[in-house]
């Protein structure tokens, strides 16, 4: 490990960032902005190297072994699928080094992950960012806003915890065994949002809308805001009033339009949201069973003794 620079404060870090992504690059130039030092950064496509440019400016691009090798803090901020062989391909090269600091930004892995590593005396840590990167410095601005979901063993669960609040963000605690539960959640209220707003879009452009995001966007915002700070009290729309005739208009009008993805997305959602609905009494049981008839793909979805409903 490469020795600690004289001219940096007191428990000032030498980072290595492994993957100049959209998120260790911003990641990296947090860090460095908390006063941190960025010893070494490894890019390989065009556009990370392009983005270590931009957001690291004059820190080296190196391979891999080699920003291991000068860091006292490495950055793994590799896709999901990848983390684990490279832990231990790295661990096979012999590169860990007892008392570095390993931290990875996957959301769906704890620190099991990095077992490889923490044999060779590295210390673990699991970092999650709960927030989308564009990977630009736009980023950084978005970081005192957001939330880090965070794993380590107890004894060095403060250091997780300070890297966050160096960066700006706030820390919460994940359990090991509950990762892949959390990461869940985030990837269904952020991605499938993005699924949503982009089917609704298409289908007003498909009836003539020229500008659908003019459209969606204020009642998209609203009804998130709602949502965040009233729950499922801020539910309106067919389902929540109990009007199983517009619902069954909806499955009929998307039914006959070429888009089976928004189709099967839309009954989805509707059943979900009638099931919930009902549980929380929004819905009377009449009113529940009626709207989940009409949503059911075959008989055997039907609740007991939902009412007979014309298909459409």
């Amino acid at each position: 490990m490469a020795p600690a620079d004289a001219s940096r404060r007191p428990g000032r870090l030498g980072v290595g960032v492994v993957g100049a992504g959209r998120v260790g690059a911003v990641l990296g130039a947090a860090l460095r902005s908390a006063g941190h030092a960025v010893v070494a950064v490894s890019a390989v496509s065009d556009a990370s190297r392009e983005r270590a440019e931009n957001l690291l400016p004059g820190v080296p691009v190196l391979e891999i072994p080699d920003v291991i090798e000068r860091a006292e803090l490495v950055l793994l901020t590799v896709p999901d699928d990848a983390l684990p062989a490279l832990v231990e391909g790295l661990a096979q090269l012999g590169a860990w080094q007892a008392g570095q600091l390993v931290v990875h930004t996957s959301g769906r892995y704890g620190t099991s992950v990095l077992g490889p590593a923490r044999a060779a005396g590295a210390i673990p840590l699991a970092i999650h960012p709960a927030m989308t990167f564009t990977g630009l410095s736009l980023d950084l601005g978005r970081l005192p806003d957001s939330m880090f979901g965070i794993t380590a063993p107890a004894a060095v669960l403060p250091i997780a915890q300070a890297l966050v609040v160096e960066m700006g963000a706030e820390p919460v605690v994940i359990e090991e065994e509950s990762r892949v539960l959390y990461h869940a959640a985030l990837a269904h209220a952020s991605n499938h949002l993005v699924t949503i707003a982009a089917q609704s879009a298409q289908l007003l452009a498909d009836v003539g809308v020229q500008h659908p995001d003019r459209l969606l966007g204020p009642l998209m915002k609203a009804s998130l805001e709602n949502a965040l700070s009233s729950g499922e009290g801020a539910l309106t729309g067919p389902v929540a009033r109990g009007d199983a005739g517009t619902v069954r208009a909806h499955r009929a009008a998307l039914e006959s339009h070429d888009a089976p993805d928004t189709r099967q997305a839309y009954l989805g959602m509707a059943r979900a949201t009638a099931r919930r609905a009902l549980e929380r009494g929004i819905l009377s049981p009449a009113q529940g069973q009626a709207i989940l008839a009409v949503l059911a793909d075959t008989p055997a979805d039907e609740p007991p003794g939902a009412p007979d409903a014309p298909r459409p």
